[in-house]
Protein backbone atom coordinates (compact mmCIF):
# COMPACT_ATOMS: atom_id res chain seq x y z
CA UNK A 1 0.00 0.00 0.00
CA UNK A 2 1.36 3.50 -0.62
CA UNK A 3 1.26 6.30 1.51
CA UNK A 4 2.58 9.25 -1.38
CA UNK A 5 0.39 12.25 -2.05
CA UNK A 6 -1.64 14.54 0.05
CA UNK A 7 -3.77 13.20 2.68
CA UNK A 8 -7.37 14.78 1.80
CA UNK A 9 -9.82 15.07 4.72
CA UNK A 10 -13.98 15.93 4.35
CA UNK A 11 -14.46 19.25 2.57
CA UNK A 12 -17.27 21.36 4.62
CA UNK A 13 -20.81 21.17 2.96
CA UNK A 14 -24.32 21.50 4.00
CA UNK A 15 -25.86 18.61 4.95
CA UNK A 16 -29.00 17.47 3.48
CA UNK A 17 -32.17 16.29 5.17
CA UNK A 18 -31.46 12.89 5.96
CA UNK A 19 -27.54 13.74 7.10
CA UNK A 20 -29.21 16.64 9.06
CA UNK A 21 -31.97 14.30 11.13
CA UNK A 22 -29.00 11.54 11.78
CA UNK A 23 -27.25 14.30 13.30
CA UNK A 24 -29.84 16.10 15.07
CA UNK A 25 -30.72 12.38 16.87
CA UNK A 26 -26.85 11.60 17.54
CA UNK A 27 -26.61 14.84 18.96
CA UNK A 28 -29.32 14.20 21.38
CA UNK A 29 -27.63 10.90 22.60
CA UNK A 30 -24.40 12.24 22.08
CA UNK A 31 -23.48 12.68 26.01
CA UNK A 32 -25.48 9.74 27.36
CA UNK A 33 -23.58 7.56 24.31
CA UNK A 34 -20.16 9.17 25.69
CA UNK A 35 -20.51 7.96 29.51
CA UNK A 36 -22.27 4.49 28.59
CA UNK A 37 -19.59 1.28 29.31
CA UNK A 38 -18.47 -1.04 26.94
CA UNK A 39 -20.70 -4.09 26.90
CA UNK A 40 -18.01 -6.20 26.41
CA UNK A 41 -14.39 -5.30 27.24
CA UNK A 42 -12.60 -8.33 26.18
CA UNK A 43 -13.87 -8.45 23.04
CA UNK A 44 -13.40 -4.66 22.15
CA UNK A 45 -9.71 -5.15 23.37
CA UNK A 46 -9.40 -7.83 21.20
CA UNK A 47 -10.66 -5.76 18.11
CA UNK A 48 -8.17 -3.49 19.17
CA UNK A 49 -5.10 -5.39 18.70
CA UNK A 50 -6.37 -7.29 15.61
CA UNK A 51 -7.02 -3.99 13.87
CA UNK A 52 -3.50 -2.67 15.21
CA UNK A 53 -1.93 -5.38 13.78
CA UNK A 54 -3.38 -4.84 10.58
CA UNK A 55 -2.09 -1.39 10.29
CA UNK A 56 1.51 0.41 10.07
CA UNK A 57 3.26 3.75 10.79
CA UNK A 58 3.30 4.53 7.32
CA UNK A 59 -0.71 4.38 7.03
CA UNK A 60 -3.02 7.29 6.21
CA UNK A 61 -6.15 6.11 8.19
CA UNK A 62 -10.04 7.14 7.53
CA UNK A 63 -12.77 6.10 10.59
CA UNK A 64 -16.33 6.50 9.43
CA UNK A 65 -18.25 6.43 12.54
CA UNK A 66 -16.45 7.57 15.00
CA UNK A 67 -18.83 8.50 17.64
CA UNK A 68 -17.08 10.16 20.24
CA UNK A 69 -13.87 9.00 19.59
CA UNK A 70 -13.07 5.73 21.58
CA UNK A 71 -11.83 3.72 19.26
CA UNK A 72 -9.43 6.35 17.59
CA UNK A 73 -7.78 7.71 20.85
CA UNK A 74 -7.63 3.75 21.78
CA UNK A 75 -5.75 2.44 19.14
CA UNK A 76 -2.67 5.02 19.15
CA UNK A 77 0.57 6.03 17.81
CA UNK A 78 2.64 4.01 16.20
CA UNK A 79 0.01 1.85 14.08
CA UNK A 80 -0.87 5.14 11.98
CA UNK A 81 0.92 7.83 10.34
CA UNK A 82 -2.36 10.12 10.48
CA UNK A 83 -6.00 8.95 11.28
CA UNK A 84 -8.49 11.22 10.25
CA UNK A 85 -12.09 10.07 12.22
CA UNK A 86 -15.63 11.09 11.14
CA UNK A 87 -19.05 11.26 12.62
CA UNK A 88 -22.11 12.74 11.58
CA UNK A 89 -23.21 13.98 14.91
CA UNK A 90 -21.23 17.76 15.40
CA UNK A 91 -21.63 16.81 19.29
CA UNK A 92 -19.85 13.60 18.94
CA UNK A 93 -17.06 15.26 17.81
CA UNK A 94 -17.20 18.07 20.34
CA UNK A 95 -16.81 15.11 23.17
CA UNK A 96 -14.30 13.40 20.97
CA UNK A 97 -12.23 16.90 20.33
CA UNK A 98 -12.59 17.27 24.52
CA UNK A 99 -10.89 14.23 24.98
CA UNK A 100 -8.32 14.85 22.49
CA UNK A 101 -7.21 17.89 23.74
CA UNK A 102 -7.57 16.91 27.15
CA UNK A 103 -4.72 13.75 26.02
CA UNK A 104 -3.24 14.89 22.97
CA UNK A 105 -1.92 12.76 20.05
CA UNK A 106 -0.30 13.66 16.94
CA UNK A 107 -1.12 12.97 13.57
CA UNK A 108 -5.07 12.61 14.92
CA UNK A 109 -8.02 14.88 14.32
CA UNK A 110 -11.66 14.78 14.01
CA UNK A 111 -14.02 15.96 11.61
CA UNK A 112 -17.55 16.04 11.38
CA UNK A 113 -19.24 14.14 8.31
CA UNK A 114 -21.50 11.48 6.78
CA UNK A 115 -20.43 7.68 6.17
CA UNK A 116 -23.16 8.08 3.21
CA UNK A 117 -21.73 10.92 1.75
CA UNK A 118 -19.14 10.71 -0.70
CA UNK A 119 -16.54 13.66 0.37
CA UNK A 120 -13.74 11.78 1.73
CA UNK A 121 -12.17 12.27 -1.69
CA UNK A 122 -10.54 9.34 -4.14
CA UNK A 123 -7.45 7.22 -3.12
CA UNK A 124 -6.72 9.08 -0.02
CA UNK A 125 -6.46 6.40 2.16
CA UNK A 126 -4.60 3.14 2.78
CA UNK A 127 -7.33 1.95 5.41
CA UNK A 128 -10.81 3.13 6.25
CA UNK A 129 -12.52 1.88 9.82
CA UNK A 130 -15.81 1.01 10.42
CA UNK A 131 -17.36 0.26 13.74
CA UNK A 132 -20.92 -0.34 14.68
CA UNK A 133 -21.56 2.31 11.98
CA UNK A 134 -22.27 0.28 8.74
CA UNK A 135 -26.10 -0.76 10.24
CA UNK A 136 -26.70 3.15 10.49
CA UNK A 137 -26.27 4.35 7.33
CA UNK A 138 -29.32 5.26 4.64
CA UNK A 139 -27.74 3.27 1.62
CA UNK A 140 -25.27 0.30 2.42
CA UNK A 141 -24.09 0.28 -1.25
CA UNK A 142 -23.04 3.92 -1.18
CA UNK A 143 -21.45 3.91 2.12
CA UNK A 144 -19.55 0.96 1.18
CA UNK A 145 -18.84 2.91 -2.42
CA UNK A 146 -17.80 5.81 -1.17
CA UNK A 147 -15.54 4.17 1.58
CA UNK A 148 -13.79 1.99 -1.52
CA UNK A 149 -13.24 5.33 -3.37
CA UNK A 150 -11.72 6.80 -0.66
CA UNK A 151 -9.21 3.43 -0.65
CA UNK A 152 -5.54 3.42 -2.82
CA UNK A 153 -5.62 0.21 -4.55
CA UNK A 154 -5.01 -2.65 -2.17
CA UNK A 155 -6.37 -0.50 0.96
CA UNK A 156 -7.98 -2.41 3.75
CA UNK A 157 -11.55 -1.90 4.91
CA UNK A 158 -12.04 -2.92 8.55
CA UNK A 159 -15.15 -3.11 9.72
CA UNK A 160 -16.85 -4.62 12.62
CA UNK A 161 -21.00 -4.27 12.53
CA UNK A 162 -24.30 -5.44 14.49
CA UNK A 163 -26.01 -7.82 12.10
CA UNK A 164 -29.68 -7.23 13.25
CA UNK A 165 -31.23 -10.48 10.98
CA UNK A 166 -28.89 -12.57 12.73
CA UNK A 167 -30.38 -11.98 16.44
CA UNK A 168 -33.88 -12.61 17.68
CA UNK A 169 -36.21 -11.89 15.36
CA UNK A 170 -37.76 -9.64 18.11
CA UNK A 171 -34.98 -7.19 18.64
CA UNK A 172 -34.88 -6.30 14.56
CA UNK A 173 -38.76 -6.38 13.65
CA UNK A 174 -40.21 -5.58 17.34
CA UNK A 175 -38.20 -3.79 19.67
CA UNK A 176 -36.47 -1.60 17.43
CA UNK A 177 -39.37 0.30 16.02
CA UNK A 178 -41.12 0.45 18.80
CA UNK A 179 -37.72 2.08 20.14
CA UNK A 180 -37.72 4.15 17.15
CA UNK A 181 -41.80 4.95 17.21
CA UNK A 182 -40.41 6.81 20.96
CA UNK A 183 -37.51 8.25 19.40
CA UNK A 184 -35.19 6.29 21.49
CA UNK A 185 -33.67 4.56 18.43
CA UNK A 186 -32.21 6.10 14.79
CA UNK A 187 -33.25 4.18 11.42
CA UNK A 188 -31.51 0.93 11.02
CA UNK A 189 -30.83 -1.57 8.44
CA UNK A 190 -31.69 -4.99 9.25
CA UNK A 191 -29.31 -7.48 7.23
CA UNK A 192 -27.58 -10.96 8.02
CA UNK A 193 -23.54 -11.33 8.20
CA UNK A 194 -23.81 -13.01 4.70
CA UNK A 195 -25.96 -9.83 2.74
CA UNK A 196 -22.92 -7.24 4.45
CA UNK A 197 -19.94 -10.06 2.61
CA UNK A 198 -22.31 -9.88 -0.20
CA UNK A 199 -22.27 -6.14 0.05
CA UNK A 200 -18.85 -6.27 0.19
CA UNK A 201 -17.96 -8.36 -2.74
CA UNK A 202 -20.39 -6.30 -5.32
CA UNK A 203 -18.69 -2.86 -4.24
CA UNK A 204 -15.18 -4.26 -5.52
CA UNK A 205 -14.05 -5.20 -1.82
CA UNK A 206 -12.27 -8.49 -1.91
CA UNK A 207 -13.10 -9.87 1.86
CA UNK A 208 -9.86 -11.36 3.49
CA UNK A 209 -10.47 -12.32 6.79
CA UNK A 210 -14.12 -12.48 8.95
CA UNK A 211 -13.44 -13.40 12.71
CA UNK A 212 -15.49 -13.07 15.60
CA UNK A 213 -14.23 -11.17 18.84
CA UNK A 214 -16.92 -11.77 21.06
CA UNK A 215 -15.63 -13.03 24.73
CA UNK A 216 -19.47 -13.55 26.02
CA UNK A 217 -22.88 -14.58 24.63
CA UNK A 218 -23.45 -15.49 20.67
CA UNK A 219 -21.57 -13.09 18.31
CA UNK A 220 -23.87 -11.25 15.57
CA UNK A 221 -20.97 -8.96 15.03
CA UNK A 222 -18.60 -9.67 12.35
CA UNK A 223 -15.22 -8.43 12.41
CA UNK A 224 -14.42 -8.02 8.66
CA UNK A 225 -11.03 -7.51 6.91
CA UNK A 226 -11.64 -6.44 3.11
CA UNK A 227 -9.27 -5.64 0.43
CA UNK A 228 -9.63 -2.67 -2.23
CA UNK A 229 -8.92 -4.61 -5.52
CA UNK A 230 -6.46 -2.94 -7.71
CA UNK A 231 -6.41 -2.51 -11.68
CA UNK A 232 -4.46 -6.11 -11.36
CA UNK A 233 -7.10 -7.98 -9.97
CA UNK A 234 -9.05 -7.40 -12.66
Amino acid sequence: MTTTGTLRTAPPSSPGPATAAKARFWDRMARKYAASPIADKGGYEKTLARTRALLGPEHRVLEIGCGTGTTALSLGRPCYGRLVATDVSPEMIAIAREKLAAAPQPDLEFQVADADAPVFGEACYDAVLAFNVLHLVSDLDAALTSARRALVPGGLFISKTPCLSDMNPLVAWVLLPVMRLFRKAPPVLCFRATDLQAALTRNGLEIVAVEHHATKGKDWRPFIVARKRGPADG
